[in-house]
């Protein structure tokens, strides 16, 4: 009782001090424009003592106890199933003013330290600071573009957030993420900046070493890459895309570097084109340059990938393999040593009869939301000796006929794209995404039916 007593004040100081000593850009850069030598002697002091109460701050931010709402205890967490794996709390799609959610991505204020979670909704997007893990807070809503869609993908850049939608002739929605800092009542926002280059997107990506954004699934470029400058966020700008491969779902952009030697500090796209990655150089915008493609045993969908931290597995998921072949679950892990020439490396095989959907490197983990099998954390420690495992998993999917309040969504065909999604399966509701990117260890999961959820690994 003592313990949760200093832990309770300790939290209280560390929200105290962060109010009285959250400075803003103008402010700092005024601190560092002194006057004369009494003034710059002053100056520096007041410098150097937000620096320490900051130090102060995030170091009590990362040792005070915040006690989840529900604590994973021999399994579960309340009613969830769940392997190390703490609920820290939950925000429903009613209170997010929505029927369903989709996509999300995370945004950390470098200014305030201060977390927030972005969360993609059939009618629009909400931000949600999570910075007090067990208390989250609504902050407000941008509204879809045009109308609502059950498809909606984004992305952050350089405290920007670039939003798309397979709505109708929504483009692409930029939101300054600054404005969240003085937001106190619930606001309902208007995008800063529109680009209106192409009309719907399934999804977008950002290479953020180059500032360029890549919008995929769109009616421009055969539905490939269209690529955006986003150097200046007010202002996007169109340089060209890349249109030999056709349509991608997804995809991944890095400035490579990898065990490739050939293109050491290129920018290397990775797309995810329904039946195979591809792997283009797109450095020169005005020329992208094929490099090569791979398509594996038993393609359904090529969906969604992401590389290791070393650049040299790819770990991609195929969408309907599962139901057309029975599959459990399955990952499958190319070798990127050789851009030339990508090999299968391995096939992780799931012990759960689900479908995989986003999937995302932190570390030697893998972090994958799995539809109906919710969160899945996958070890990749030896990797290279072909050995992946199930370490943590939380399961935000509730069988629905248990519980009458949680209804399904049905999602259904998707007229724009050449292939039979989804259809009326209940195997296609439950955990869409998962943002593993948070320093302080917090995982966001947007689940279909549920809303979001703060999750974090209790062992970690």
């Amino acid at each position: 009782m003592k313990n949760l007593y200093f832990a309770t004040l300790l939290l209280i100081l560390s929200i105290s001090l962060n109010a009285q000593i959250s400075v803003n850009d103008s402010q700092i850069k005024d601190l560092l424009d002194p006057i004369d030598s009494q003034d710059a002697v002053s100056k520096s002091y007041l410098l150097k003592l937000i620096n320490q109460l900051q130090a102060q701050i995030k170091y009590l931010q990362k040792n005070i106890s915040i006690m989840p709402v529900n604590e994973c205890i021999d399994g579960n967490a309340g009613e969830y199933e769940c392997q190390d794996v703490d609920l820290m709390s939950s925000v429903g799609l009613e209170e997010l003013g929505a029927t369903m959610a989709n996509d999300c991505w995370g945004w950390t204020d470098t200014l305030t330290g201060r977390e927030y979670a972005i969360i993609g909704l059939d009618n629009g997007t909400a931000f949600i600071d999570i910075t007090i893990p067990n208390s989250p807070v609504i902050i407000g809503k941008l509204p879809t573009q045009t109308v609502a869609s059950t498809w909606r993908d984004i992305k952050v850049f350089e405290n920007h957030a670039y939003i798309v939608s397979e709505a109708n002739n929504h483009g692409m929605q930029v939101f300054d993420l600054t404005r969240l800092r003085e937001t106190t009542t619930y606001t309902v926002f208007s995008a800063d900046s529109h680009y209106d280059g192409f009309g719907s997107a399934h999804n977008i990506a950002i290479n953020e070493y180059s500032g360029y954004a890549y919008a995929v699934g769109t009616q421009t470029y055969n539905g490939g890459a269209h690529f955006i400058d986003i150097s200046n966020p007010e202002n996007p700008t169109s340089v060209g895309g890349y249109d030999e491969k056709g349509y991608s779902h997804d995809a991944m952009i890095v400035t490579y570097n990898g065990p490739d030697f050939d293109y050491k500090g290129k920018e290397i796209y990775i797309g995810s084109n329904e039946d195979e990655v591809v792997i283009v150089d797109v450095t020169d915008k005005s020329n992208p340059t094929f490099i090569s493609s791979f398509q594996y045993s038993s393609t359904q969908f090529t969906h969604q990938g992401w590389l290791t931290e070393d650049h040299k597995y790819f770990l991609v998921g195929d969408e309907l393999d599962e139901v057309q072949y029975g599959f459990n679950a399955r990952t499958i892990i190319l070798d990127f040593s050789d851009l030339d020439e990508p090999v299968n490396h391995v096939e992780y095989t799931s012990p759960s009869a689900v479908v995989d959907h986003n999937g995302y490197v932190v570390g030697n983990l893998f972090y994958l939301a799995s539809y109906t099998g919710g969160l899945r954390i996958l070890d990749l420690e030896n990797i290279e000796l072909k050995e992946v495992t199930e370490k943590y998993y939380f399961d935000t999917h509730i069988e629905h006929e248990a519980h009458s309040a949680r209804k399904p969504t049905i999602i259904g065909f998707d007229d724009d794209h050449d292939n039979p999604r989804k259809g009326n399966e209940d195997l296609f509701n439950g955990a869409w995404s998962v943002y593993p990117f948070f320093k302080s260890g917090n995982l966001i999961v947007s689940d279909i039916n549920e809303g979001l959820f703060v999750l974090k690994v209790n062992s970690l």
